[in-house]
């Protein structure tokens, strides 16, 4: 009798930029028996990346990147991490950078999500599939409904619905993905700075428009930009930003369920509880 043969995953490439994402990605591989190979970025990468296969690699260094993906059989890529915009003029592409150098900048003139597309078109060019992190790490995605045991109350419907409308005009703007509102009253919007930036200037306003440990009141949205291309840059939560928005004395994070990374979830939800903060998936907007 003939036995199918099992199906075997090639092993995953990981570009991994700042935070602790690429270190769950890398995690989910170990633990499913899948091979990596990390490509860790220069000035971004957290140290604890190199105890994983890999190398180290500057942005421009395209060529690099692409050969060694190829030699270690990476069939698939995956960009997890923070990475901010370079500076062009600053880079030392390799041969193959060079050759990518002049469609990126031209891409960069039209915002940052034009920039990764234009990274993502360089990498299938030379034939690699594109697998998001939420493809990578089963369960990653934000959940649909309340994550915890602290439930929004009816007081915060209307900043949750204002908050997602926010930070979804932003991101059609490509501006960010992430905005507060407290009362009705727009608060905070993200932009270059990103969340945590963002969450401390909150911090900083008078207690009598953002809340307090005491009085919680308003809210942290977060949601993808609507022309970004959905296997990268997903906004993300994790411990840390359960306890920047505690401190900034808001009552909890929305987001868009299955379109959120929730970093190191069983931990966050823990946080969350334990702050008093509630976590709330939103129904997809295809569902809305």
């Amino acid at each position: 009798m003939n036995r199918p043969i099992p199906k075997v995953e090639s092993p995953l490439g990981l570009v991994a930029g700042g935070g602790g994402l690429p270190r769950q990605v890398a995690k989910a591989c170990l633990e499913s028996g899948r091979a990596l190979f990390v490509v860790r970025l220069k000035g971004f990468a957290d140290p604890e990346m190199a105890e994983y296969p890999g190398m180290d690699a500057g942005l421009g260094e395209f060529g690099k990147v692409f050969s060694a993906l190829k030699r270690e059989g990476c069939s698939s890529v995956c960009f997890a991490g923070a990475v901010k915009r370079p500076d062009f003029s600053a880079l030392k592409p390799d041969l193959r950078g060079l050759t990518a150098m002049p469609g990126l900048m031209a891409a960069a003139r039209r915002g940052d999500d034009a920039v990764l597309r234009r990274v993502l078109w360089e990498f299938e060019r030379e034939g690699f599939d594109i697998e998001g992190v939420h493809s990578a790490v089963q369960g990653i995605t934000m959940s649909e409904g309340v994550m915890g045991t602290v439930r929004p109350e009816a007081r915060h419907a209307e900043d949750i619905t204002r908050a997602l409308q926010v930070a979804r005009g932003i991101g059609e703007l490509d501006i960010g993905q992430g905005a507060v509102v407290a009362d009705g009253l727009v608060l905070a919007v993200e932009a270059q700075e990103g969340t945590d930036a963002m969450l401390a200037r909150v911090a900083g306003l008078p207690s009598e428009i953002r809340g307090s440990a005491e009085m919680r009141i308003g809210v942290l949205a977060k949601a993808p930009k609507p022309i970004q291309d959905r296997r990268v840059d997903l906004p993300t939560i994790g411990v840390t930003t359960v306890h920047n928005v505690a401190t900034a004395g808001l009552s909890g994070i929305v987001g868009e369920a299955g379109a959120v990374l929730v970093v190191d979830r069983a931990e966050v939800i823990e946080e969350a509880n334990r702050l008093g903060l509630f976590i709330y998936g939103s129904p997809p907007t295809s569902r809305r």
